[in-house]
């Protein structure tokens, strides 16, 4: 356990003295697997992706991304605008609105400056992370209702650094640190996420520490996939001190909302229990 906290910190420490050496330019950031393309609405509801070929002041030559040509009257056009995503199985596929994060924890893909989300865990515990730069995000969180008596009412802080970014590898460091008066809890982190052709995976190890020093390591292993237009796989595993949570589901979003439904199950010495885990985001 000691091995993996020295290991998971060293590497943070480098990712993060390298981090003018491994930035590279915008272009070299780009995942290869993510694209830009315009999304047409037309009056009558229909939607189609590809690229604008020619226009005039009447109308627009649009190429689909079956290859198909449309000219379209500028009257029948409800809107014409760029939206990411991927192909997949010759189908355009609108990017997940909320790609910086799994249903609990970190991806390594950062927020670009001036986004930023809201979102509530559980119905209960709302939170808010903002692109202060296109590396760095800053978010921050209480539950909803408390009632604790003596308690005081706990906050949380999640700082996190995008550290490498190239050609679809995404590394990035962060704390999700909690405070209640004079206590204080959390976990120093970092995280790796692949992108592939089908989805992505994340690679995380980190420390949970308290006001009394380091308690465990912590392992997490993830990874997402398209399951429809609008629907994507999760799947989220850690693993610290004993303690095994492995869990599944969807993610259903749009343009700017998300929604997680996850059945988790936890695998403890003594006892093994599931859950669910529902959670709702909205990006700004």
């Amino acid at each position: 356990m000691n091995r993996l906290i020295v290991v998971t910190t060293t590497a943070a420490v480098f990712l993060i003295t390298g981090t003018t050496i491994a930035l590279g330019s915008p272009a070299d950031r780009q995942s290869p697997y993510v694209q830009t393309v315009y999304e047409l609405l037309l009056n009558d509801g229909s939607r189609v992706y590809g690229q604008v070929e020619g226009e005039s002041e009447t109308e627009v030559v649009f190429r689909t991304t079956s290859g198909a040509a449309l000219t379209t009257p500028r009257t029948r056009i409800a809107s014409l605008r760029p939206v990411v995503g991927r192909m997949i199985r010759g189908e355009f596929r609108r990017e997940d609105p909320n790609a910086t994060r799994l249903a609990f924890g970190p991806t390594g893909r950062a927020m670009p400056r001036g986004q930023a989300y809201l979102g509530v865990y559980q119905g209960l515990a709302p939170f808010v992370q903002v692109g202060i730069t296109d590396r760095l995000s800053v978010g921050a969180g209480t539950p909803l209702v408390f009632s604790g008596g003596d308690w005081d009412r706990p906050y949380w802080v999640t700082p996190k650094l995008q550290v490498y970014a190239a050609q679809g590898n995404y590394a990035s460091v962060g704390v999700l640190h909690a405070f209640a008066g004079d206590e204080n809890v959390g976990i120093g982190y970092g995280v790796f996420t692949k992108e592939t052709s089908g989805g992505a995976f994340t690679l995380g190890a980190g420390a949970a520490y308290s006001s009394q020093g380091v308690q465990s390591a912590v392992a997490m292993v993830g990874g997402e996939a398209p399951a429809g237009r609008n629907i994507k796989w999760i799947t989220e595993n850690y693993a610290w001190d004993g303690t095994v949570v492995s869990s599944g589901g969807f993610r259903f979003f749009g343009e700017r909302l998300s929604a997680d439904l996850v059945l988790a199950i936890a695998f403890t010495d003594n006892s093994t229990f599931a859950f669910p885990v529902v959670n709702f985001v909205y990006r700004f």
